[in-house]
């Protein structure tokens, strides 16, 4: 019964005007410029996180939740129409998807993504609305031992489905654990590793982190390739919605694919990405009917099912951040950045000192999951002439936002050049085949892990055996030995080479 009065709570908060407008905002903005090739939901979050600054927590956190699904609605239109993924999750969305497009069938592709996408976000939602109190009855038993071995966890969850090198994710977390020390040491107030310069004596701005690592790197990456490769179907999207038979092939690899993603995307890392890898592979398994056409040539279920996994990972990654505190991926590293900057301490305490803003931000999913299928099917027209515009005239015009973005979080000019120098870091990491993801959980993670290694050592007093000894934390840190033990055997290894593969 409480679970009923929780939603109709969140519901009453998301159903205020003020909100529903920026939930549409965001889905708006979000769709906008997740269409565009090669910017993923990462990205489009750090170059609209400075538009949320002057709003109040709710409508923020609301409004950045309406660019997150936005933006991989988005990312699924640009693999459909222009053989491009708009973000890693739309990797396998590629490969019918587009083959699907060639044959004259972009409509039903599209709203077998948008459907399937919608169906999953709805499950998705009702998951996290179950699972948040008893979850959050959980977390309040963890100590500092217990959070430090836990985020121990969560990072080496996030170099084993980091796709790439083991050691190259390793290190990026390294990198991104050593920014965050970066600062005022909050035990004796003494200035680390700023250089004396006094921009940095309280941090790297995190916002210039995620916007020129993920922002600007991404936008050179883009300049660095050839648009002729690039073809989009302008005139071809005519019969928007599928067939009788497309419906009877799509449920099963919509609900094989929901299974999945909401399953995998509690797991820290890259959840979402690894369940659409996983659904795609699920339908390549299961029988083809007669007459299906095969997987590669255009099959629905191929863009049904990764969709809807990639969507209801999407929501069930939210249930380790508003209950735990703990991003489990970039994404939501990023909304941790944003509760920061409004002052709220994400974890278990959200749900009973917040509850509005906790219930607000669950009902307003389910809102702006069919905001997005009102919003998508009829503005596919839209979304195609966007895509014919040259990225030579599009890249000044997003640069010069995400700067005057950047400038105005704390009218700095020092943030601005930062802004530029992490641009260039975040191309070498490209280049240099390194993903930048692990980076910024390493970066959000590292002052929490500090602050909770020194306060477990504290009431301790300089014991190291407490992080043993409390069965949970053991257990915690038992769990991260034994993923770091299966991933390095040969035949894991060679597994997760072979599925991170996206050509």
């Amino acid at each position: 019964m409480d679970l009923f009065n929780n939603l109709a709570l969140g519901f009453g908060v998301a159903f205020t005007f003020q909100n529903l407008i920026y939930c549409f905002i965001g889905c708006l903005l979000g769709t906008l410029i997740g269409v565009l090739p090669g910017i993923g939901p990462v990205a489009t979050i750090a170059m609209l996180l400075p538009a949320t600054y002057a709003l109040p927590p709710v409508a923020a956190l609301i409004m950045l939740a309406g660019i997150y699904y936005g933006a991989q609605y988005g990312g699924s239109t640009t693999a459909i129409l222009v053989n491009l993924p708009g973000e890693s999750s739309s990797v396998v969305t590629v490969i019918d998807g587009y083959q699907m497009a060639r044959k004259g069938r972009a409509g039903p592709a599209l709203a077998a993504a948008g459907l399937g996408s919608f169906f999953a976000g709805c499950v998705g939602t009702l998951i996290l609305a179950a699972f948040a109190a008893p979850l959050t009855e959980v977390a309040f038993k963890f100590g500092p031992a217990e959070y430090f071995s836990l985020m121990i966890l969560g990072l080496i969850g996030a170099v084993v489905l980091a796709s790439g090198s083991l050691i190259k994710a390793i290190g990026m977390i390294i990198l991104g654990l050593l920014l965050g020390l970066v600062g005022t040491d909050v035990n004796s107030g003494v200035a680390r590793f700023s250089f004396d310069i006094p921009e940095l004596t309280d941090g790297i701005g995190f916002v210039v982190i995620a916007m020129g690592v993920f922002g600007y790197g991404e936008i050179i990456q883009n300049l660095s390739h050839s648009e002729d490769k690039r073809e989009v179907f302008t005139g071809k999207v005519t019969g928007l919605m599928p067939t009788g038979e497309d419906f009877k092939r799509m449920i099963p690899a919509v609900l094989r694919g929901t299974a999945l993603g909401s399953a995998l995307g509690i797991l820290p890392g890259g959840g979402a990405l690894l369940a659409a890898f996983a659904a795609y592979t699920v339908e390549k398994k299961t029988k083809l009917q007669p007459g299906e056409v095969p997987f590669g040539q255009g099959n629905i279920r191929g863009v049904a099912a990764p969709e809807s996994a990639n969507n209801a990972g999407s929501q069930t990654s939210f249930i380790p951040l508003l209950t735990l505190g703990i991003p489990p991926n970039a994404v939501m590293a990023l909304m941790v950045g944003a509760m920061t900057i409004h002052n709220i301490q994400p974890g278990p305490q959200v749900m009973t000192s917040n509850p509005q803003l906790f219930w607000g931000l669950i009902a307003s999913m389910w809102i702006g999951n069919a905001m997005l299928i009102i919003l998508n099917l009829p503005l596919i027209g839209l979304w195609i002439k966007l895509l014919t515009i040259p990225y030579r005239w599009l890249f000044p015009a997003i640069v010069l936002f995400c700067a005057i973005g950047v400038y105005s979080t704390n009218n700095n000019t020092f943030d601005v050049w930062m802004v530029g120098a992490f641009g260039f870091i975040g191309y070498l990491f490209i280049k240099l085949g390194c993903e930048p993801a692990p980076l910024l959980l390493g970066f959000i993670l590292g002052p929490m892990m500090e602050e909770n290694l020194r306060r477990a050592l504290l009431l301790s007093r300089g014991d190291w055996s407490v992080f043993v000894s409390r069965p949970l934390s053991a257990g915690l840190l038992a769990a991260a030995a034994l993923l770091l033990v299966i991933v390095t055997l040969p035949a894991v290894k060679s597994k997760r080479e072979e599925a991170f593969v996206e050509d």
